[in-house]
C-alpha cells in the first residue's frame, strides 16, 4: 500500500489535501532542510563527543535509594551536560519539574531582598509573570520575596541594549533574556542578537549576571547562549534535550559559583547537589540527549512545513519561511477562535496517544486566559512531542511546535488541513 493510499484510507486525508500538502512540501525541502540536517549532524558529534569525554558507561546507569547519595549516574549527567553546553557545570534533575520551575530556582537563589531583575527580551512568558508577581498573587512569587522587576519592551523584534543599559542601577543584579516567542507573535531571539546584546552589556556592567531561559532552542544552531557569554541557560527536560525519552528534569548549565547557589537552594544549604534521587532516570535522560539533535531537526522540519501549507493559504506566520530560526515553534495567526480550535483538534486526531480525544480550552495554571492544548503524547505535556496550544485571546494565534519524527508533523499538517476544509474559503483556495 502506497503512502498515499495509506494516508487517505485510515486517516481521512482527501485526495485534494494530499497533492496541496505534498506541492508544498517539495518546494520548501531543497530550500530549507539542507541547512537543518547540517547542524543536526554537527550536534549530534558534539553529544557524543561529550559522553565519551566523561566516559560514560552501563554503570552508570545504576541508581540508590534514600537520600540520593553517591548516585554513580547523577554526577556523569551534570558533567555530560556542561560540556555540551561549554559551561563550568550543570545542575540536572528529575526533581526539576519544568523550565518555569528551573527559572524560578536561578532568579530565587541568586536574587535577594531588595535585589532587581530586568527582562530585557519583553514581557516573559505567561508562567514567568506569575514567578515574577506581576499576574496573579501566587504566595512564594519574587515580588513578595521583595526583588524588585522592570521590563524592557523588543525594539524591531531586537533586544533594546542602550535601553537596558538605562535602566541598570546599584539594585540590579539580573538581565533576563527569552530566547523563545512564547505567546508573543514575533520570530525567537537568534543568538547573534542576543550575542550582541550581551557584548554591549558586558562593556559597561562586566560582573551584572545575565540569565538565559533556552527552552525550545537547544540544538537549533551549533551553539547555546553559554558559547556567547550568557552566566546561566536553563531549560526543560521534556523539550528539545530530552529528546522525547526523558520522563521530566530540567537543567541549569553555567558558572560552577551560580550552580552552586541554585543546588543549595534545590535542596538545602550545606548538602546541595549531593543529594537528591535520580529514581532511574539517568538511563532516560542521557539517551534524550543522545536523540535530541535529530529530534529537534525533525521537529524544525515539521515547523516549516505547517509554515509553508497555512502561509501558501494567506495566514499570517512567524517566523516567516524566509526567517532564521531560533526555537522549534511555528506560529500562524487565524484571527478567527474556530479555527485555532480546529487546528488543535487535528493535531490530537494526528496523535499516537489520545488520538480519539478532543482538547477543549480550559482555565490553566499559571495563565491568565484559558488555554487549548492539543498534545498526545507518551510524556504528557512534552513539547518536543507534536503539540499545539492557543490562548483563547485575540487574535487568535496557534503555536506549533515539535514532532519526534517528519512523518507525524506531516499527518497533522494534512489533517489539519483537512479540518480547515470545513470553512468555505479555505475550500476554495485549496480546490484551486
Amino acid at each position: 500500500m502506497s503512502t498515499e493510499n495509506i494516508l487517505c484510507k485510515q486517516f481521512g486525508v482527501s485526495r485534494t489535501v494530499f497533492d496541496y500538502v505534498k506541492k508544498i512540501e517539495t518546494e520548501i525541502k531543497e530550500k530549507s532542510f539542507g541547512k537543518i540536517e547540517e547542524i543536526r549532524e554537527y550536534n549530534q558529534y558534539k553529544v557524543i563527543s561529550a559522553m565519551q569525554e566523561h566516559k560514560l558507561d552501563y554503570t552508570n546507569f545504576y541508581w540508590n535509594t534514600g537520600y540520593g547519595y553517591d548516585d554513580p549516574g547523577r554526577e556523569k549527567v551534570e558533567k555530560i551536560f556542561a560540556s555540551v553546553f561549554h559551561t563550568e557545570d550543570a545542575l540536572v534533575r528529575p526533581s526539576i519539574a519544568s523550565g518555569t520551575h528551573a527559572l524560578y530556582l536561578t532568579l530565587s537563589a541568586l536574587l535577594n531582598y531588595g535585589d532587581e531583575v530586568i527582562a530585557i527580551s519583553g514581557r516573559p512568558y505567561d508562567t514567568m509573570l506569575t514567578v515574577l508577581g506581576q499576574e496573579g498573587n501566587e504566595p512564594g512569587n519574587l515580588k513578595e520575596a521583595g526583588v524588585n522587576y522592570k521590563e524592557i519592551p523588543l525594539y524591531n523584534n531586537d533586544i533594546d541594549w542602550e535601553s537596558a543599559l538605562k535602566e541598570v542601577t546599584m539594585k540590579t543584579k539580573l538581565l533576563m533574556i527569552q530566547r523563545s516567542t512564547g505567546y508573543s507573535f514575533r520570530p525567537a531571539l537568534t543568538l547573534e542578537k542576543i550575542k550582541n546584546a550581551i557584548e554591549k552589556i558586558r562593556e559597561v556592567y562586566p560582573n551584572i549576571y545575565i540569565m538565559v531561559d533556552n527552552c525550545y532552542g537547544e540544538f537549533i544552531e551549533e551553539i547555546e547562549p553559554s558559547d556567547i557569554g550568557a552566566d546561566v541557560v536553563i531549560g526543560s527536560l521534556i523539550k528539545n534535550p530530552g529528546g522525547g525519552i526523558a520522563l521530566s528534569g530540567g537543567y541549569v548549565a553555567g558558572k560552577k559559583v551560580i550552580i552552586d547557589r541554585i543546588a543549595n537552594r534545590l535542596t538545602a544549604p550545606g548538602v546541595g547537589r549531593e543529594i537528591g534521587l535520580t529514581y532511574g532516570s539517568t538511563r532516560n535522560t542521557l539517551q534524550g540527549l543522545f536523540f535530541a539533535p535529530h529530534i529537534v531537526s525533525e521537529a524544525l522540519k515539521g515547523a516549516i512545513l505547517f509554515g509553508g501549507v497555512f502561509n501558501s493559504l494567506g495566514f499570517e506566520i512567524t517566523p516567516t519561511l524566509d526567517d532564521k530560526r531560533s526555537d522549534i515553534i511555528q506560529a500562524i495567526k487565524f484571527n478567527n477562535k474556530d479555527m485555532v480550535v480546529k487546528i488543535c483538534e487535528a493535531v490530537q486526531a494526528a496523535s499516537p496517544v489520545d488520538a480519539h480525544v478532543s482538547p477543549v480550552p480550559w482555565e490553566m495554571p499559571g495563565y491568565t486566559d484559558q488555554v487549548i492544548m492539543a498534545s498526545g503524547a507518551f510524556v504528557s505535556g512534552s513539547s518536543i512531542e507534536l503539540s499545539a496550544d492557543a490562548p483563547m485571546r485575540a487574535p487568535y494565534i496557534a503555536y506549533i511546535q515539535g514532532g519526534l519524527f517528519y512523518d507525524h508533523a506531516k499527518l497533522g499538517v494534512m489533517l489539519a488541513l483537512e479540518k480547515m476544509m470545513e470553512f468555505e474559503e479555505i475550500k476554495k483556495m485549496v480546490n484551486n
